[in-house]
């Protein structure tokens, strides 16, 4: 919540299963693309949040088989529980909020009467979160019959049905839609609401976001048809909530070139990316573009050119230097000398890199220190660096690498690695 001085410029809300993430794309290359607008363009001052149907523990396993981002805030648990940046600090005044006329035993007792529901895995249930699979042609009248025996008992409950086979037993005061205005009132209470808000969803756990009036919705080119029910029946007018083309990440880039909330037009989508216009510099967009042109260099999707070399040459200070977290180091020059001699030896192959929670810091009136986890993927094998930059305006810059899995890439001549800026 603090990571901002002020009002973010934007601010997106995504869920994550068949919206953010397309489990249909086995290269994630949607997903790839967003990473690398939001990095590029945004992360500087602007907030990412993940709202999720999962619970913590699901959400952590699916960030480690899916080259997702780094998010500001993560709501899970379908709205009812929402923990805030790296270390997912969590919300406690926001469990005390839904405690109003929620029992959970006694949602548990009501639910055993019925045979149709089917728990969900353990990871699943919550403290506020009671969740089971029922066929859809049972799911109505169950729920109608539930929701009127727990009613009798005193409950304020929330039943939302979603993906055709998922019924959630929520506190009244819970959901998607309810978190998020939860977040705004805190926001502006701070005098921080953020100028722009996109929420972005699939299912029919998703239709409480799209609730928010101030903010524009995109439901992705792949949304089930419960949620474009919901929304032909109830916002259907609404001119600020779009049913994208494109699936899942792409159709929120989709929605953020359709509504001008800022740069719509990935790094990933352009072939040239040193001769491409630069709107909206700043150096986490060069960070991008350098390393979306190293993977091109290892997949010889870029000829093997020596002006390539020089032009990287030309750009780094006399005295630039890599330094490994083994003490070696080498000078950049070497580094890229290096470099050459990688060009197509991941030709063929899923490989592929994305930088996440590049931050910078002025150090000068034209210099920054910047820092980022770069991940790098092929195939099965993920690997991830914790690096630190300097860059400057000017023509030279020096750089610094620390690599967070102590991997030393010195060891391992078919791995190296190694960090150069180019403005």
């Amino acid at each position: 919540m603090d990571r901002l001085n002020g009002s973010a410029r934007l601010m997106i809300v995504s869920d994550l299963d068949c919206t953010m993430v397309d489990h249909d794309d086995p290269g994630n290359l949607s997903l790839l693309r967003f990473n690398a607008l939001w990095e590029a363009y945004y992360r500087h001052d602007s907030l990412l949040v993940f709202s999720t149907g999962r619970s913590l523990t699901s959400y952590k396993r699916l960030r480690r088989r899916k080259p997702l981002l780094t998010p500001d805030i993560v709501i899970t648990s379908v709205g009812t529980e929402i923990a805030y940046g790296e270390s997912m600090v969590t919300d406690n005044f926001w469990k005390e909020c839904l405690e109003h006329k929620w029992d959970r035993d006694m949602v548990t007792e009501e639910t055993a009467k019925f045979p149709e529901l089917i728990p969900q895995s353990e990871t699943a249930q919550r403290p506020r979160k009671v969740s089971f699979f029922v066929e859809p042609d049972k799911a109505v009248a169950v729920m109608e019959v539930l929701s009127e025996r727990l009613e009798k008992r005193g409950l304020n409950v929330k039943l939302i049905y979603s993906s055709g086979t998922a019924l959630d037993v929520l506190p009244e005061g819970a959901g998607k839609g309810q978190a998020l205005a939860y977040l705004l009132e805190k926001f502006k209470a701070d005098g921080k609401i953020p100028i722009n808000v996109l929420v972005c969803g699939d299912s029919g756990n998703d239709a409480d976001l799209f609730t928010i009036p101030e903010a524009y919705g995109v439901m992705v080119s792949n949304a089930k048809e419960e949620l474009l029910q919901w929304h032909e029946e109830n916002l259907k007018d609404n001119p600020n909530i779009i049913h994208a083309t494109e699936r899942c990440g792409a159709g929120i880039i989709e929605a953020i070139g359709k509504f001008s909330l800022g740069p719509s037009l990935s790094p990933r989508d352009i072939t040239d990316i040193w001769k491409s216009e630069r709107e909206n510099l700043n150096p986490g967009h060069e960070v991008v573009n350098f390393y979306l042109f190293y993977e091109r260099w290892r997949r010889a999707e870029v000829e093997k050119s020596e002006q390539y070399i020089q032009n990287l040459k030309s750009v780094c200070h006399p005295s630039a230097a890599f330094v490994h977290p083994s003490g070696i180091e080498r000078h950049m020059h070497q580094c890229i000398d290096i470099m050459s001699t990688f060009h197509g030896d991941k030709q063929g192959k899923q490989y592929y890199i994305w930088v996440d929670r590049i931050s910078s810091a002025p150090i000068g009136s034209d210099t920054w220190l910047l820092k980022f986890d770069k991940w790098e993927i092929c195939g099965e094998e993920r690997r991830c660096c914790l690096a630190t930059l300097l860059v400057s305006s000017m023509v030279h810059m020096v750089t610094h690498a620390a690599d967070m899995a102590g991997l030393l890439h010195s060891r391992r001549p078919n791995n190296r690695d190694f960090l150069v800026f180019s403005p």
